[in-house]
């Protein structure tokens, strides 16, 4: 998959293509629909934007994204993207009218044929754009745009926001039969404490900030290593919070991966959050800890090996 960050210069090889457009968060079953109605158009591309659009507008509106960048490239390549286009969004982007978003972007810059968005899609300065526009400004420049219903699970319609609520619930069941995927969690190991090599249970961390997280507590989870010679697919159980053992306060993603020997440190990885199992405890001994995950571990490994 190409990635393209910005809108100007793109390769000749790499234009005409039939896009998806949108913020694509969680790239959810609503999100994959208007993704594959973009596919029968030609050749398939995506055009997003970073940081999401919120975050510029509102940056103390706190934590609130489904996945980071990364993960949702990853998640975009396995449906076939082939040209990603990344727009940075930022005050020359805000300040487009849809008229010049479509003549200088769409059409003059990336040089798109056609373009798939949701229903309910909007664009432009102060989002004044609506769907029905992007249809007659994309006619004036001979672009076909196709507008997709909304997608609904159980009479419901599928929104990130109803995402976020059920991961918040730790109700990864229904995040997952909306997603159509695992929630998961992507990016680089980290150095931490080293606390769970010491008690026998050595984690790959992560950092987790900028996005919303499920619901604090131990998973069971799959881990995937998309990096490094020991790249591959993994059982394992993941603690997701502060850490009230250790007196810590700041949110952290650790996982131990089952049946693995080595070192991650640097490496990517994609963690799938497939069952809350409990939540965060303070123990009254690291002996009663150490007990409690050899458990944890033990379901978790039931759990996983069931799911498969």
């Amino acid at each position: 998959m190409q990635v393209y960050q910005h809108w100007q210069g793109v390769s000749p090889e790499h234009r005409g293509a039939s896009v998806a457009m949108g913020n694509f968060d969680g790239v959810h079953l609503g999100h994959q629909h208007v993704i594959s109605l973009a596919a029968q158009h030609g050749p398939l591309g995506i055009v997003t934007f970073e940081p999401h659009p919120r975050s510029y507008f509102a940056p103390q509106s706190g934590p609130f994204r489904l996945m980071n960048a990364e993960a949702r490239a990853n998640r975009l390549a396995k449906l076939g993207v082939q040209t990603l286009f990344e727009l940075p969004f930022d005050a020359t982007l805000a300040s487009l009218s849809p008229e010049a978003f479509v003549t200088q972007v769409l059409a003059e810059g990336l040089g798109v044929s056609h373009v798939t968005v949701g229903a309910d899609f909007c664009f432009g300065m102060g989002r004044k754009g609506t769907a029905a526009d992007l249809v007659s400004l994309c006619a004036t420049q001979g672009i076909t745009v196709h507008l997709a219903d909304l997608v609904q699970v159980e009479n419901t319609d599928i929104s990130s926001t109803r995402i976020r609520q059920a991961l918040s619930d730790g109700d990864t069941k229904t995040a997952s039969q909306m997603l159509g995927h695992w929630h998961r969690i992507d990016g680089a190991v980290i150095h931490g404490e080293k606390r769970g090599r010491q008690l026998g249970f050595p984690t790959a961390n992560m950092d987790v900030t900028g996005l919303h997280l499920p619901r604090n507590g131990v998973y069971a989870v799959y881990a995937d290593v998309l990096t490094g010679p020991q790249k591959g697919h993994y059982l394992g159980a993941a603690n997701l919070g502060t850490r009230p053992m250790f007196g810590e306060n700041r949110p952290n993603l650790e996982t131990f991966l089952f049946d693995f020997k080595g070192d991650l440190y640097g490496q990517h990885l994609s963690i799938a959050f497939v069952e809350w199992l409990r939540g965060e405890e303070k123990f009254d001994s690291l002996e009663a800890l150490i007990t409690q995950m050899h458990a944890d571990c033990d379901r978790a490994r039931t759990i996983l090996q069931a799911a498969k």
